[in-house]
């Protein structure tokens, strides 16, 4: 070593400086390489967190609509089966029948009915025309759509009813050609709504429905009369012939509307009063109402179609009845 010149000793020098200075230039590449990387890794991973992110708000965004319109269609749905017309609970039920509002029909579990105080009023409001049914509470239920209704749920009635012999002795007075139309099983609300209509406008002295197989003064009868039920009486019996014996005793002529009939309605002599018996589309008139009708009629057909809708029929009939007696009185 000492022998050597200071010209060797110096490269000698700087290959040892070489070789110190190499593995740290190494492991700072690797270092810059590794913060590169991770700088990728952090950028790819914001990247992915806002997607993600922004995944969840929609997600969260859609839920919340399919909430939305599940609710909406849950409302449509409540109205479209009648909702709005109930009022269920002890309390709210009570605060009605003690009112002595018109009421359509009333559900209750057969411990309602042993309360003393909601046995009289439910007993009056039957001698009344109202239809109580006893059923079970899982039925209530299912008819409130699980609304807590602690055993009775009422439906309300848009117009106030008559009793059979009010409805009589009214019409007479008012015309010495009375026209009553009677029901027979028709349940859809439409229909009843738009015979109502019709009714009055061809001046009619009022309709009667029985308190079983029939739609009552609902919301969507009243929406469909389009303001007539308030300017025509209506009366609702417990007994639909019985109630036709009634009128028989009273001076009534009962028609029946049947497609089988052998008499045409536009052939018909007109004899008043009149009772006009109009049964529903699928079943037309129970064979008991044919019965007690004194005559029964047919709507004739020149077309394909072998029936008519009940409540168009029965538009057809009260015109059909009441130009003759329009053109008797002129004469």
């Amino acid at each position: 070593m000492k022998n050597q010149s200071p010209k060797v000793m110096k490269n000698n020098n700087q290959k040892r400086n070489f070789s110190n200075k190499s593995p740290g230039n190494f492991e700072n590449k690797k270092n810059r390489n590794n913060n590169n990387n991770n700088y990728e890794e952090n950028k790819f991973s914001k990247k992915r967190n806002y997607e993600f992110a922004n995944s969840n708000d929609k997600s969260k965004e859609n839920s919340k609509n399919s909430l939305y319109k599940k609710r909406n269609n849950q409302q449509y749905s409540h109205k479209e089966n009648g909702l709005d017309d109930l009022i269920w609970g002890k309390h709210p039920v009570l605060s009605v029948l003690e009112s002595q509002s018109a009421v359509n029909r009333i559900w209750c579990t057969p411990e309602i009915r042993s309360s003393e105080k909601f046995f009289l009023l439910l007993k009056e409001f039957k001698s009344r025309g109202v239809l109580i049914e006893e059923v079970s509470w899982s039925r209530i239920s299912q008819i409130t759509y699980g609304g807590v209704h602690q055993g009775i749920v009422l439906q309300k009635s848009y117009s106030q009813t008559t009793s059979l012999n009010n409805l009589i002795e009214n019409a007479k007075t008012k015309s010495s050609h009375a026209t009553l139309i009677c029901l027979d099983g028709i349940t859809d609300p439409h229909n009843v709504g738009a015979i109502v209509r019709s009714a009055e406008a061809f001046g009619c002295h009022g309709i009667i429905l029985p308190q079983r197989r029939s739609s009552g003064l609902t919301g969507t009868v009243a929406k469909v009369a389009a303001g007539a039920l308030e300017n025509i009486e209506v009366s609702r019996v417990v007994n639909l012939n019985r109630a036709l014996s009634e009128l028989k005793d009273n001076g009534f002529i009962i028609v029946g509307l049947s497609a089988d009939a052998s008499e045409s309605i536009t052939e018909f002599n007109l004899k008043v009063p009149l009772v006009i018996v109009i049964g529903s589309e699928n079943k037309g008139l129970s064979l008991l109402t044919q019965k007690n009708c004194d005559y029964l009629l047919r709507i004739p057909l020149f077309g394909k179609t072998s029936s008519l809708n009940a409540s168009v029929a029965a538009a057809i009939s009260i015109f059909q009845l009441s130009k003759k007696y329009q053109s008797i009185n002129k004469i």
